[in-house]
C-alpha cells in the first residue's frame, strides 16, 4: 500500500464526508479496464489469444476497443476504411472476450475525430456534407482533426446506424462514443451552428448520442476533457476545454460513463465528476506514477467518501494509444515494439500488479 496516499484536501474541498466504508469492498474495482485500438484483419489470432491469456492474468474485466470506421459496416459501406475487419474477425474477437469474462466495449469517435493528419476519416470522406468545415483546410493542414456538423439534417440516421451495426456485432451493452479533444464546434462559416453557444451544442450532441443508447438499452461511455474548464483547473486545451464547452457539464445527463484521462500530471478531475454525480474511470497512458497517482485517488474516495460518491469511483481504464500489435509485442517483451508502445505496457503491468495486490 505504498503508493496508496489518503487526499483527504481534496475530498474536504468537494464537501464530501468520511464514511465507514469497508476498506476491503472498496478496494474490489468494479472495472479494470484497457483500451485498445482494433487489429489489421491478419493481426486477429494475435489479438484473440492476447485475450485469452494475457487478459485473465492481469485482471482485467473490461476491453474498450476503438473501431471507428474499421469494420465492414453493411448499412452504409461507403464509409468503411480500408483492410477494414469483417463480421466474422470481429466475432472471433467476441468469442474471444467471453471466454476470458472480459466486457468489450466497442468505441467509435463521434462528433471530433474525424480525421488524422492529412486523412480524413469514412464518414467525412464518404459524407464531405457533414463537414463541419467544408472547403476549409485542404488536406487538414492547420487543424488537429475534423469534426461533423452535429445540426446537419441528415447526419443522425447515418451515425445511428453505424453505433447500432457496431454494437450489435459486438454484442455489446455499451458503446464509447469518444467526443474528447474537439477544437471545431460552432464554426463561424457554419450556416447552422455559426454563433451558435459551444457548451449547449456540445450538451445537445451528448444528450443526443445518449438518448439513441438508452432506447436500446444500452450504456454510453465517453471522454471527459471537454467538460473541465481547462484554465481554472490548470490542466490546459487538451486535457480540458478552453473554447466554450466545460458548462456543458450542467446540461447532459448522469448516467454516461466518464473516462477521465490525464497523462502527465495526477488531476483531482475523477473526484470532481464524481461529486457532479458520474460514475467515472481514470484513465493513464504510459507514466508509471502517474497511473499509481490517479490509481490513489480512485481507492481513497471509494474508501473514505459517502456512500453516494464512493461507488461513482468505477476503477480504471488503462489507454495505449499505439497499433493493437505493438502494444502486444510490447507487453510480450519485444525489444522491437516502439517506445511509446513499451511505456504503455510496463504502466499497464504496473497498474495491474497494484490492483492485484490490494484486492
Amino acid at each position: 500500500m505504498k503508493h496508496w496516499c489518503m487526499r483527504f484536501a481534496i475530498l474536504t474541498v468537494l464537501g464530501l464526508s468520511v464514511a465507514a466504508v469497508s476498506p476491503g469492498a472498496a478496494l474490489v474495482l468494479p472495472v479494470r479496464g484497457l483500451n485498445l485500438g482494433a487489429p489489421k484483419p491478419d493481426e486477429v489470432p494475435q489479438m484473440v489469444s492476447f485475450i485469452r491469456e494475457a487478459l485473465p492474468k492481469e485482471g482485467v474485466n473490461v476491453l474498450v476497443m476503438e473501431f471507428d470506421y474499421n469494420y465492414q459496416y453493411t448499412s452504409h459501406p461507403e464509409v468503411v476504411d480500408p483492410d477494414a475487419l469483417s463480421k466474422d474477425d470481429v466475432k472471433a474477437i467476441v468469442e474471444a472476450c467471453k471466454s476470458a469474462g472480459v466486457r468489450l466495449i466497442p468505441l467509435i469517435n463521434l462528433l471530433g475525430h474525424q480525421s488524422w493528419a492529412k486523412k480524413t476519416l469514412g464518414l467525412l470522406r464518404s459524407h464531405p456534407e457533414f463537414d463541419e468545415t467544408p472547403g476549409k483546410y485542404p488536406n487538414n493542414k492547420g487543424i488537429y482533426c475534423r469534426s461533423y456538423c452535429p445540426l446537419h439534417s441528415d447526419l443522425h440516421k447515418i451515425v445511428f446506424d453505424l453505433m447500432d451495426e457496431l454494437a450489435d456485432v459486438c454484442e455489446a451493452d455499451a458503446v464509447h462514443v469518444g467526443m474528447d479533444e474537439v477544437f471545431i464546434l460552432a464554426d463561424p462559416d457554419c450556416p447552422r451552428c455559426k454563433s451558435r453557444n459551444r457548451a449547449e451544442l456540445f450538451a445537445q450532441e451528448v444528450r443526443t448520442l445518449h438518448d439513441h443508447l438508452a432506447a436500446t438499452h444500452r450504456e454510453m461511455w465517453m471522454w471527459g476533457d471537454r467538460f473541465l474548464d481547462g484554465e481554472v483547473m490548470g490542466i490546459g486545451e487538451w486535457e480540458g476545454s478552453q473554447n466554450g464547452t466545460a458548462f456543458a457539464i450542467n446540461m447532459v445527463p448522469r448516467d454516461i460513463v466518464i473516462c477521465d484521462w490525464h497523462y502527465e500530471a495526477v488531476s483531482p478531475t475523477a473526484a470532481y465528476f464524481a461529486a457532479e454525480g458520474f460514475r467515472v474511470l481514470a484513465a493513464p497512458w504510459r507514466k508509471t506514477d502517474v497511473a499509481l497517482g490517479q490509481l490513489d485517488l480512485i481507492y481513497s474516495i471509494r474508501t473514505h467518501a459517502d456512500e453516494t460518491v464512493a461507488p461513482r469511483m468505477l476503477g480504471v481504464l488503462q489507454t495505449t494509444w499505439t497499433d493493437a500489435k505493438d502494444f502486444i509485442k510490447a507487453y510480450q517483451r519485444d525489444n522491437k515494439a516502439p517506445r511509446s508502445a513499451a511505456e504503455a505496457a510496463y504502466t499497464f503491468k504496473a497498474l495491474f500488479n497494484t490492483i492485484r495486490a490490494l484486492q
